[in-house]
């Protein structure tokens, strides 16, 4: 069978993250996509969330504004995705597609998802302490990685405290890396992770 959607039956999020509800099917010579559509079922209510047509993108619930979108350039993938999860997202989430045929006969296809978004408890970074008394040759390569766990997302920043009390902020990536260590390198460094 040509032109079958494939896709995904059931899909959970976390509340605040990121989902990508699978749709695509491959591209049939003298086959145009004509229409995508996504609609959705919640509790309350129901509507099209996203359609795509010769006009252009159209998102045409409020309420997903900003945060769904279709891939551009990939021929054949139409999969949703849907960004800063709500506990109301939830749903039944189907993928409709038209295509013209050659002769003008149109052809429609799809396919349903149910997803779920979780809320998952908020919890603080935990860092997870490194090696205390790191000793490494002069002229070496090495990095110091800050690891921590909690609720996403997490921003890093890397400190190097100074004798006057005042640490100087000398990254905000989980690593900080040396191409060449010098013995003016030689100090206390430390991580401060932080979330929402």
């Amino acid at each position: 069978a040509f032109l079958d959607l494939t896709g995904s039956n059931e899909i959970e999020g976390v509340w605040k993250g990121s989902a990508i509800l699978p749709c695509a099917y491959v591209p049939v010579e003298g086959f145009l996509q004509q229409t995508l559509t996504w609609t959705v079922v919640h509790d309350q209510s129901s509507g099209a969330v996203f359609r795509r047509d010769s006009s252009g993108d159209h998102i045409l619930l409020a309420e997903y504004r900003e945060r769904v979108s279709v891939p551009k350039d990939a021929p054949g993938n139409v999969s949703l995705h849907i960004l800063n999860l709500e506990i109301s997202d939830r749903g039944t989430y189907t993928c409709q597609v038209t295509w013209r045929a050659s002769n003008n006969s149109l052809i429609t296809k799809e396919i349903a998802t149910k997803v779920e978004v979780a809320k998952v408890a908020v919890t603080k970074p935990v860092i997870r302490a490194g090696q205390l008394g790191l000793t490494v040759p002069a002229g070496a390569r090495t990095s110091l990685t800050c690891v921590a766990s909690g609720s996403p997302p997490i921003s890093y920043r890397w400190f190097r405290s100074s004798a006057g009390g005042k640490a100087q902020l000398l990254s905000r990536q989980a690593e900080l890396a040396w191409d060449g260590l010098q013995l003016s390198d030689a100090g206390t460094y430390y991580c401060e992770a932080e979330n929402r």
